[in-house]
């Protein structure tokens, strides 16, 4: 198969090419030629005014639901809202049916996603059933083809047992993923403490019970000396730690999600449970210090925080909603408007991820393996519920006006466009 990508701006610290507009023919898969103007004809030409491009990005932290819970999420459904979303790879969380707790299960993941157009990379579960008491063999799933560890939307509780995790993964030299969240303060809270959660009449999570185990957790890496990444982090204060951290040259890492950038908790006003997060919409002023965080470069990478419930889950009262939000295809078109510039998000979604978790950086030049995304930076549209893939439909961004349009992407000898 031929593609052509015509006058596409390339967007790439790691490239030599890096801004210059170019032509780029791809043939079965492999970039064949990069110049001014390429006129052989092609099976596919992809053109768009101001078209950018660059290697594909990378989201963390995706929950697919295969194995166990196909009916909010399929493999297949999850790789399909990754592509519109202009992802070429994507981790996915350990919270299936049997959990991803054992080297079949990562197996199974690698297997089923080999024909898929994204790359799939399964995050091994730390503890048996995610369950947060006896350690997996990290060993063996990370052999299999896990690329990090975590318990995904159960973070862990005990820092004895984050400690030995911490200390066994060391010679892997692989990261610990944890979602800040200390469920023994206000277990039973439903959206940030506040003023807004008394006058909503909702019980409320502070903001301590994300801190405290943001502070513990660091400590427990200056102990171990092992790598660690915490996602999700939605406070001015949860974001000072890691930064101070950082400084003290420890291995942590952060992401937030797109939901945590938009939305405070004032916009649960109207009681939407597709914004009932884990953790919740912080406070507007937190909002605020997180998108200057953004374009400050003290955020790694964004995470998509991709989680579809069933319409059940979702369509009943706020209480007894599910927590989490899809989001795979809005991601862009959110984070953007954040966004210092388009080279810095490119670097947020790109390389940055890639380097966080050990994967080799893909290259945009002639003979290398074409993994692209193409978008178009200054694009504004109105976020259809058409333009949904998830088997779930759980996605707060439906109505809302974004900023920048993925194209397309091309990756594994395989393209998808965006109609």
């Amino acid at each position: 198969m031929k593609v052509l990508i015509k006058q596409a701006k390339i967007t790439c610290s790691s490239s030599p090419l890096n801004g210059q507009v170019k032509d780029i023919l791809i043939i079965d898969g492999i970039i064949h030629s990069i110049a001014g103007n390429i006129t052989e004809p092609a099976d596919e030409t992809i053109a768009a005014d101001n078209l950018h491009l660059s290697i594909g990005w990378m989201d963390i932290f995706a929950s697919f639901g295969d194995p166990g819970y196909e009916h909010k999420e399929t493999l297949g459904s999850g790789a399909a809202a990754a592509a519109a979303g202009g992802f070429t790879d994507v981790m996915v969380l350990p919270n299936t049916n049997p959990a991803v707790a054992t080297k079949s299960v990562v197996e199974y993941i690698k297997q089923k996603a080999a024909g898929l157009p994204v790359n799939i990379y399964p995050i091994g579960a730390i503890t048996k059933n995610a369950e947060g008491k006896e350690l997996t063999e990290m060993y063996d799933m990370a052999g299999s083809g896990a690329i990090a560890f975590s318990d995904g939307t159960n973070p862990l509780q005990s820092p004895g047992v984050l400690l030995k995790a911490l200390q066994y993964v060391l010679p892997l030299n692989a990261s610990i993923i944890q979602l800040p969240d200390d469920k023994s303060i206000s277990a039973h809270g439903l959206m940030n403490e506040g003023i807004v959660s008394t006058q909503l009449g909702l019980p409320g999570k502070p903001a301590i019970a994300e801190e405290l185990m943001i502070a513990r957790d660091i400590e427990l890496v200056k102990y171990t000396g092992s790598k660690l990444h915490i996602t999700g982090v939605s406070t001015q204060k949860g974001i000072e730690l890691i930064t101070a951290a950082k400084k003290e040259g420890h291995a942590v890492t952060c992401s937030v999600s797109p939901a945590h950038l938009w939305f405070c908790d004032q916009d649960l006003d109207s009681y939407d449970t597709n914004l009932k997060l884990n953790p919740p919409l912080r406070t507007a002023a937190d909002r605020a210090y997180l998108q200057q965080a953004l374009k400050d470069g003290l955020i790694d990478c964004i995470a998509s925080h991709h989680f579809p419930q069933h319409w059940d889950d979702k369509t009943c009262e706020f209480e007894y909603a599910r927590n989490g939000m899809t989001g795979l295809e809005s991601v862009y078109g959110v984070v953007n408007k954040f966004a210092k510039d388009t080279a810095t998000l490119v670097e947020q979604l790109t390389i940055a991820p890639r380097n966080i978790f050990g994967l080799a950086i893909p290259q945009i030049t002639e003979g290398a393996a074409a993994c692209l995304t193409l978008f178009t930076p200054d694009t504004k549209y109105i976020f259809q519920e058409n333009q949904q893939h998830s088997v779930s439909k759980n996605n707060a961004f439906v109505g809302k006006n974004l900023l920048g349009k993925v194209i397309a992407i091309v990756n594994k000898n395989k393209i998808c466009l965006n109609k």
